[in-house]
């Protein structure tokens, strides 16, 4: 059994504390907040019985294995920084840190201690219905392109819309669509064709200098691919992949919940099945195989990969990023 802390007590917190225990492999022990009440408040229903208020407590805490980390996106890389320094597994939620640079320092830091991993929560990376895709896709006798979207209006949008500035839509904590949303059709574009020889970002601005929506074009040698971005719209456009005279069409390039395979004739196959109803239990069961038998060599094969793509994400965004002209704050200095 892991025993294993979290770091931020939202809505997405809750679903990961969830699918964990559903898989029978995980157990919560500890939750940090700011405040010694509200990570109670947060633990006590789930079933911790440790409580911090500073980091470094729960990061040193040898009766932590593992500390799930759901923090605003800026804070990602000091925070996971300090669990792998101790030795332990971080699971980062996505996107894992800001821009290549936090990435390989956070490579460093595993190459130090080599009991800790490193983990970014990019949950369809490990559903079923991904895997599918990618199978798919590799069967298609030639790619001609795609078109990928994922727009969902944001619950902070309203907010924002008053005046506020929220986290999630605010430069100084690494927020935006292309962050937010964008990084699942990244992985999606890594994991299925590789990364692409040259791209472009069409960001739609907002007052904070962050992005609320924007297109994002991926051009490979034989083919374009198209990303569609948006926190301050809704979209339910499905998503396609152009064979020759085939296509892979999905529901949502981000949930995948309908995936179907149409022939050079028109016939649908359904090549998806019914995914969990907590998205996040393919994830937590996979980081958990990898946690528990890390010398499997399926196990350590599939970890170097995940790692791999997360590099290759982050990089894929960073430069996406640079051609939109958005910069998270200090970024220019630091890179």
């Amino acid at each position: 059994m892991i025993k294993f802390g979290i770091i931020g007590t939202n809505w997405i917190t809750q679903q990961y504390v969830d699918a964990a225990h559903a898989t029978n492999e995980w157990k919560l022990v500890g939750v940090y907040s700011r405040t010694i009440e509200k990570a109670k408040s947060f633990g006590e229903k789930n079933g911790a019985t440790k409580f911090y208020n500073q980091i470094e407590d729960l990061a040193n805490d040898p009766e932590i294995d593992a500390v799930y980390i759901a923090s605003p996106n800026s804070l990602h890389f000091q925070q996971a920084q300090q669990v792998l320094a101790a030795d332990k597994a971080a699971v980062v939620e996505k996107p894992i840190v800001a821009n290549p640079t936090e990435w390989e320092a956070l490579y460093q830091t595993l190459e130090a201690h080599p009991k800790a991993r490193l983990f970014e929560a990019a949950r369809h990376l490990h559903e079923p219905n991904f895997q599918a895709i990618q199978k798919q896709v590799g069967e298609l006798e030639l790619v001609q392109g795609a078109t990928l979207t994922y727009a969902k209006y944001s619950s902070r949008y309203d907010s924002y819309l008053a005046g506020n500035e929220p986290n999630i839509f605010s430069l100084k904590f690494a927020g935006g669509a292309l962050q937010d949303l964008g990084v699942y059709l990244a992985y999606d574009a890594v994991a299925w064709f590789g990364m692409p020889e040259e791209v472009a970002y069409f960001a739609q601005k907002l007052r904070t200098g962050a992005d609320g929506k924007g297109v994002a074009i991926l051009r490979y040698p034989e083919f374009d691919v198209t990303l569609n971005i948006g926190k301050n719209v809704n979209s339910e456009l499905a998503s396609e992949i152009y064979g020759v005279k085939d296509s892979i069409v999905m529901d949502n390039a981000a949930e995948l919940n309908q995936v179907e395979y149409i022939d050079a004739q028109g016939q649908r196959t359904v090549i998806s099945e019914t995914p969990d109803d907590n998205p996040m239990i393919a994830e937590a069961r996979d980081f958990a195989r990898v946690i528990n038998d890390p010398e499997n060599e399926k196990n350590a094969t599939d970890y170097q990969n995940w790692l791999e793509i997360s590099r290759n994400v982050n990089k894929l965004l960073y430069n996406l990023r640079q051609n939109g002209k958005i910069y998270f704050t200090n970024e220019k200095e630091e890179d």
